[in-house]
């Protein structure tokens, strides 16, 4: 996976520097010398592990790590963390200390490490997504017994070492009101899960324990499974894109089987197989509360719920179910048309990237009339044939979604007026997704007429890319009337990477449009080509309507 990284500005504004210095040299009183006999009796111990160099660097520059001796002191240290957090523009909150994408180099790390003390109330940390963290954590998580109100931990993708997690799973006996455990991102908790979570005890408060991409391993996987009972408030728990715990899914599920407060399970691209379905379908009926299911981009799932006679009919409270890239075949599907219709607290559907489903899911699309919370509806790349798309606009009507996702099925082509008729009644929709369908210039014509006569008032996103069959005068048609859309944030009508054009007359329209709708701020035009006199319409634009509006060209500019 991978992260934009954008960097934080620090222009603006600062706060007094005097209400800075109060806020934190109130909560710096409220807690005595307590905290020293919290580290002795949770035996946090420097000598634990042996630093690293970079460690040892980091100690080297840790000369305000201990707590302030007098008013004055305090003061001077308080001015020098404060032009700390302006420098990486980032505001000082009593209780919550984000630093999250900061760039955090080790000098950052140790003035990190000098403001603990005077943080005794501090509630939330994350310092994810600063790769240099890695190697320096040891100076942090030897100061835990500071911050022991600690509730949020989040230190995703941070490059820990190894020494730096077998740290971590000393101190976080230092931190027993934690709730919120992140560490995704991290490859070296894999193979040391054990250590890191070898402090948590019965009664543990951890409700959100996050190891995305964690490169956990089948052990790391059993030993959750003997965790997990341990666990009893946790809510939230995410092992997704660890591709090797999948064999140790019948000790995991063992555990869930203790976890009655558990409302998100997440096992994204967890090398999941058909006997998975049914291993962790004798679970379900222990999760009552289970609110949210990821098992996407298992691409081994595919048959198994042919083999479960009702799998997920004990998930009553379901809301979100996620089964993209399952390589669902048609006798899974026939299973599924059983179940899905009585998840009746269903809001969110994903069954995208299923291909084989496409000429076999007429009945289960028409079943999705019996969902009336459903919301979103992500059916892209699904290979529907022209029964499955006439059953699915018929049951739309009955729907009242906001998101909804057809992109990448041709056969949407030339029989959009079959869906346009059931969303003439949608009151609700924001986000329509038609790319890649073969849309045709009657297809535009008609969104046209509907979006004029005052239906999708409240759409935002409107993506129409990679249909390259719409000639000139269905998109003039189709800009003209756009700007009666005046929600609308984002609108795509990119061509296909293969394929380069000259824009019509209709970019004049669109123009005229844009000056008409007051929240767009993204247009994605990929590959159409701007001769020279539009190119200079579109200077004149941007000059008269400063409002940040982007235009994605892309390439092939002349």
């Amino acid at each position: 996976m991978s992260q934009i990284r954008k960097k934080n500005s620090s222009d603006g504004e600062t706060k007094p520097r005097t209400s800075f210095i109060n806020i934190f040299f109130k909560s710096s009183k409220r807690r005595p010398s307590k905290d020293e006999s919290r580290k002795k009796s949770n035996g946090i111990e420097v000598a634990d592990f042996q630093p690293s160099d970079d460690t040892q660097k980091t100690e080297n520059i840790l000369d305000t790590a201990e707590p302030p001796t007098s008013e004055m002191e305090l003061g001077s240290r308080m001015e020098k963390n404060e032009q700390f957090l302006q420098k990486l523009g980032r505001k000082a909150v009593s209780k919550c200390l984000d630093l999250n994408n900061c760039r955090l180099t080790t000098e950052d790390v140790a003035e990190v490490v000098a403001l603990l003390p005077l943080l005794p109330d501090l509630e939330k940390l994350d310092i994810s997504w600063n790769d240099l963290v890695g190697g320096t954590l040891q100076s942090v998580t030897q100061r835990m017994h500071l911050i022991s109100q600690l509730k949020v931990l989040r230190l995703g993708s941070c490059r820990l070492t190894t020494d730096d997690v077998q740290a971590l799973g000393v101190a976080l006996d230092a931190i027993p009101e934690l709730e919120e455990l992140n560490l995704s991102w991290n490859s070296k908790v894999g193979g040391n899960l054990p250590l890191i979570l070898q402090k948590v005890q019965e009664g543990s408060k951890i409700q959100t324990l996050e190891l995305v991409d964690c490169d956990l391993t089948p052990e790391d996987g059993a030993f959750m499974g003997q965790l997990l009972p341990i666990m009893q408030n946790l809510e939230v728990l995410d092992l997704s894109i660890n591709r090797n715990i999948g064999s140790s899914l019948h000790s995991i599920a063992q555990g869930l089987k203790s976890t009655s407060n558990l409302k998100v399970l997440k096992l994204h691209s967890c090398g999941l197989s058909q006997k998975s379905v049914r291993i962790l379908d004798a679970a379900f009926s222990y999760l009552c509360e289970l609110r949210k299911l990821d098992l996407s981009c298992n691409k081994e799932l595919g048959g198994g719920f042919e083999d479960s006679s009702a799998p997920l009919a004990v998930l009553g409270h379901l809301e979100v179910l996620n089964l993209h890239q399952c390589s669902l075949t048609a006798d899974d599907v026939v299973s599924l048309t059983q179940v899905i219709p009585l998840l009746s607290s269903l809001q969110e559907l994903d069954l995208s990237a299923n291909k084989k489903m496409g000429g076999s899911s007429e009945n289960l699309l028409s079943r999705l009339r019996f969902l009336p919370a459903l919301k979103s509806l992500l059916l892209n790349n699904c290979a529907l044939q022209s029964e499955t798309f006439t059953a699915l606009a018929e049951a739309s009507a009955h729907l009242a979604l906001e998101v909804f996702d057809l992109s990448w099925n041709k056969c949407v082509g030339g029989n959009l007026k079959l869906l346009l008729e059931s969303l003439k009644c949608s009151e609700s929709l924001q986000v329509l997704r038609l790319s890649s369908c073969s849309l045709v210039t009657e297809d535009v014509a008609l969104l046209a007429s509907l979006i004029q006569t005052g239906h999708l008032a409240k759409l935002q996103k409107l993506i129409l890319s990679y249909n390259d069959s719409i000639c000139d005068a269905g998109w003039a048609i189709f800009c003209q009337n756009v700007w009666f859309l005046k929600e609308l944030t984002e609108l795509d009508i990119s061509l296909r990477p293969s394929t380069a054009r000259d824009c019509g007359q209709w970019f004049g329209h669109l123009l005229c449009a844009v000056t008409k709708l007051p929240k767009i701020t993204d247009i994605g035009m990929k590959r159409w080509i701007l001769p020279a006199a539009q190119q200079e319409e579109l200077e004149h634009f941007h000059q008269d309507h400063r409002r940040g509006i982007h235009f994605e060209l892309g390439e092939f500019q002349e």
